[in-house]
């Protein structure tokens, strides 16, 4: 495009524009909601600059483009932050504000003279309020240097976000060097994510690892619902893109059916019962510790050992911040000896204190802590772990208490499920109806029944009457559980799922047909020819029970409210009877 006299004037073109455009301040600035995946909540806005209408710098990539290839740059970032700050707090105290920055800009001077918190008081806003969104594409460089002007901005309460990572090949690096507050995924991870099991795979271990390291994660880019769902499913913290809400000048948050569907998938997956036990946050277990400064001296928290054997460790906490940690058995190794003490009492703790101690937010799982907790070094291994509440010291953990907690649920869950398929069984079931009951949203329960597996159990014997209980699990699994629906083991061979909603005939038309087909390797050839065994029924009669079949009974809150579970039985049995009047595999749905 340099090539001939045209190409030299077209850059000259696009340069004047751009003086005109930051000359007359013709930056159009827009919101994009970034909205919580779990309650439909509005973390704040991206605040989005675009050229004049119309022209060829309406598009933001050509805007900066041109603006970087004329040395513009720090000019136009001024100019689109101005117009942003004025559009979000003109009204005063406005929401969450997250502005993209340079690289390149976030480096210079300029810039860090010139966005202070003096700077934002004219617009009533603390810097607390505003997060930087640095890409990954163009951060390469001097990092260490780079890094020290990150931390100068959150020293000042700003936070900070790592733009399109999965887009580049430095993400990683970045994300473990700067630790910002947030991670925002590329889209070309998130689309699509429903029929691609590779990024989900990905997605997942990112959103593991953010977990650990208590960063949010933000999904860019989402455009439709299974999107939207699968991210859910994952646990992924946040969502932005178009199926949310639309750029628009207004600060829109999502709208109702967007809000519908994020309520609703997280009703169907929070009544699974992996998810009962993993709500248990590591907070709940925290208990009070002794606190120094750090420029506490090493004598002074020896001495806090030596007045309570109880404590056993020490958090160094500067400013409610978690600054490092001090074992019992680390100082009494370091006073110990013919000099020990004399070498090390008027030491300032921070010298001496482990700086990387295991630290954990409140809300974190304590499954996952337990996992965190274990791949320590043998050294670190029974350290005690510090918790933090809205990245403020908030208690500590020990080993001890967090080993009888995990205990305590692998015991519960083992008593709350059938030792047989593994599935919760009735105290859960109970809990889960009850909710439904109590809730105004609309539900349908599924009633399994194995028809004539009584007179096969009998036949049979009971180790391959158990495969047969063992099969329709997993098939209830593969069906139900994957779509985070509830399914529970009411005892024998009585299953229940728990659907939202009222569409429930496409999954029972996939369990008749996905038990039909496979019942049958449960049966010797001889009696599939036959079609039938002979067993003595509940009168102690010889009779002729076909091949098993499977009975479903379906009801629901759609015409009837029920008060409590035994009203939902009740009807389940009536239903139930029409069924069985059947004599292939069937559902009845009221």
């Amino acid at each position: 495009m340099k090539d001939g006299k045209s190409g030299e004037d077209e850059p000259s073109a696009l340069q004047k524009l751009l003086d005109r455009v930051i000359r007359n301040g013709e930056i159009q600035t827009v919101f994009q909601p970034i909205v919580s995946l779990r309650d439909g909540s509005v973390l704040g806005y991206e605040a989005l600059s675009r050229g004049p209408a119309g022209t060829p710098l309406q598009n933001p990539d050509a805007l900066f483009g041109v603006a970087a290839e004329c040395g513009r740059l720090w000019d136009l970032e001024r100019l689109c932050r101005k117009k942003a700050l004025e559009s979000a707090y003109r009204g005063g105290a406005g929401p969450h504000l997250f502005l993209n920055v340079s690289p390149d800009v976030i480096r210079d001077k300029k810039f860090r003279n010139g966005f202070t918190k003096e700077y934002l008081k004219k617009y009533q806003v603390g810097s607390d309020k505003v997060s930087f969104e640095i890409t990954e594409k163009n951060a390469a460089g001097n990092l260490e240097n780079f890094k020290n002007i990150i931390s100068h901005y959150r020293n000042q309460d700003y936070k900070i976000a790592i733009d399109d990572a999965g887009a580049g090949y430095s993400g990683l690096t970045m994300i473990t060097d700067l630790h910002p507050q947030y991670i925002k995924l590329n889209m070309s991870l998130v689309r699509g994510i429903d029929r691609d099991g590779y990024k989900k795979a990905l997605v997942k271990s990112l959103n593991d690892f953010c977990r650990i390291a208590h960063t949010a994660l933000i999904a860019e880019g989402i455009e439709t619902e299974r999107e939207l769902q699968t991210l859910i499913d994952i646990g992924v913290h946040y969502g932005q893109g178009f199926f949310l809400q639309v750029p628009d000048r207004r600060m829109k948050p999502p709208g109702g059916r967007v809000l519908e569907a994020i309520r609703k998938r997280n009703m169907q997956n929070n009544n699974l019962y992996f998810h009962y036990l993993s709500g248990i946050y590591i907070g709940n277990l925290c208990r009070s510790s002794a606190t120094v400064p750090p420029d506490a001296t090493a004598e002074q928290v020896y001495n806090i050992f030596l007045k309570d054997d109880a404590v056993s460790d020490v958090t160094v906490v500067s400013d409610g911040r978690v600054a490092g940690a001090v074992a019992r058995h680390r100082i009494d190794h370091l006073m110990s000896g013919q000099f020990g003490f004399s070498l090390h009492a008027r030491r300032p703790i921070a010298s001496i204190m482990d700086t990387r101690p295991l630290v954990t937010d409140f809300e974190v799982p304590i499954d996952l802590v337990s996992k965190m907790a274990m791949s320590r070094p043998p050294a670190k291994l029974y350290d005690f772990i510090i918790v933090t509440r809205d990245s403020r010291y908030y208690g500590i953990v020990t080993i001890k208490d967090l080993l009888e907690k995990t205990m305590e649920i692998e015991v519960s869950d083992a008593r709350h499920r059938n030792p047989l398929s593994g599935l919760p069984g009735n105290l859960i079931i109970e809990r889960t109806l009850t909710k439904c009951i109590e809730s105004s949203d609309p539900f349908t329960v599924l009633y399994i029944d194995i028809d004539n597996f009584k007179a096969y159990n009998d036949v049979y014997g009971f180790e391959h009457g158990d495969s047969v209980i063992r099969f329709v699990a997993k098939l209830l699994n593969d069906i139900f559980s994957a779509k985070g629906i509830f399914i529970g083991h009411l005892g024998g061979d009585d299953f229940l799922a728990v659907l939202p909603g009222y569409e429930a005939a496409g999954a029972c038309d996939e369990l008749l047909c996905a038990f039909d087909a496979g019942i049958r390797r449960f049966y010797s050839e001889e009696d599939l020819k036959k079609g039938y065994i002979t067993a003595r029924n509940r009168r102690g009669e010889e009779e002729q029970f076909p091949v098993m079949t499977v009975s479903v009974a379906g009801v629901s809150n759609r015409t009837r409210k029920y008060e409590n579970i035994y009203q939902l039985s009740e009807r389940a049995s009536v239903v139930k009877k029409k069924c069985k009047q059947v004599w292939n595999s069937c559902y009845e749905i009221e």
